[in-house]
């Protein structure tokens, strides 16, 4: 079972960060090259191609955060938000961690503007489908099991601000200092907040588990 700071993290967590290498270690500590650093390097310099590996690498996890902000226009705010970086490539400047970091911002950013449009515009009443991704926690083995589509599910049962920590800290991998500049918060709050969402999906799914409750 792997670590995230000082949380334990079930192998079901992982199902959720294959495009980003797999594995899931702290950011600030010690660990293998980066994957997005080459193309990143690359795409940097004009190579197109290595921009398409770039996109590869970031836009999955992207997309779901943007589903835990906008699920019904997470799509739509993922492509605004490769256009912006696309138009401002030019004058960033950094390594993989910074621009991981800028692009969940401009996410943010962007899914923000999406939500008060759409408070702004009457809304027809649909059915409810929660499609988001995220997942578990500590003492979770039983999570062992979960697939990514469960993971998803758990996470709509987060309070929003919650279910977005989780999202930029195990989905999008960023460090938690990282984590509260993007949210406004002081470190702290953010990974006292982590720890205990983590916590609270893995007691969630072990009793909908108990029940024989898959959905």
């Amino acid at each position: 079972m792997g670590a995230l700071g000082d949380v334990l993290v079930p192998p079901a967590v992982r199902v959720l960060t294959t495009e980003r290498g797999g594995a899931l270690t702290p950011p600030a500590a010690p660990r293998a090259v980066d994957p997005l650093g080459e193309p990143l390097a690359r795409a940097l310099d004009g190579d197109e191609d290595a921009f398409g590996e770039v996109w590869r690498l970031l836009h999955p996890p992207l997309l779901r955060y943007l589903k835990v902000r906008e699920r019904d226009t997470a799509e739509d705010v993922a492509a605004e938000t490769w256009l912006h970086v696309v138009r401002d490539l030019h004058r960033f400047t950094g390594g993989p961690t910074e621009f991981r970091a800028w692009v969940f911002t401009l996410g943010r950013h962007r899914a923000i503007d999406a939500g008060r449009a759409r408070a702004a515009r009457p809304s027809t009443p649909t059915a409810e489908v929660i499609d988001i991704g995220t997942a578990p926690s500590a003492e979770a083995a039983a999570l062992e099991r979960v697939d990514t589509e469960a993971a998803v599910r758990l996470v709509a049962t987060l309070p929003p601000h919650q279910a977005e920590m989780v999202m930029l800290r195990v989905v999008a991998g960023l460090s938690v200092a990282e984590v509260a500049a993007i949210v406004d918060k002081k470190p702290g709050t953010v990974a006292v907040n982590v720890h205990r969402a983590l916590k609270k999906l893995a007691r969630t799914h072990e009793a909908r588990t108990t029940r024989g409750v898959s959905r």
